[in-house]
């Protein structure tokens, strides 16, 4: 606040006034990935897997008049659409 009050009646900026802003920055090594949350993500979709065998298998035994799809895509979309933001984070 008081920097700009004092650019304000100095009417010209600073020696240093460049020196406080980055011109550029360069990212060289890429982020090691995490295999505790592979491990997870895989299990998650083992669970899905297994969710996706039940609804199947519920819907029929139980004469559901819906299709199994409304429950399973959604699950599968969302499922990976979270996978691949994580495996293309970099």
């Amino acid at each position: 606040m008081f920097a700009d009050l004092v650019r304000l009646i100095n009417r010209r900026p600073p020696d240093d006034y460049e020196k406080g802003f980055v011109r550029s920055v360069k990212v060289t090594v890429k982020a090691p990935r995490n295999r505790r949350v592979e491990r997870l993500i895989a299990i998650c979709w083992g669970v899905i897997v297994l969710k996706s065998l039940a609804v199947v298998w519920l819907f029929d035994r139980y004469h559901v008049p819906v299709s199994p799809l409304w429950v399973i895509a959604p699950t599968v979309i969302f499922a990976a659409l979270c996978t691949v933001v994580y495996l293309l984070r970099d």
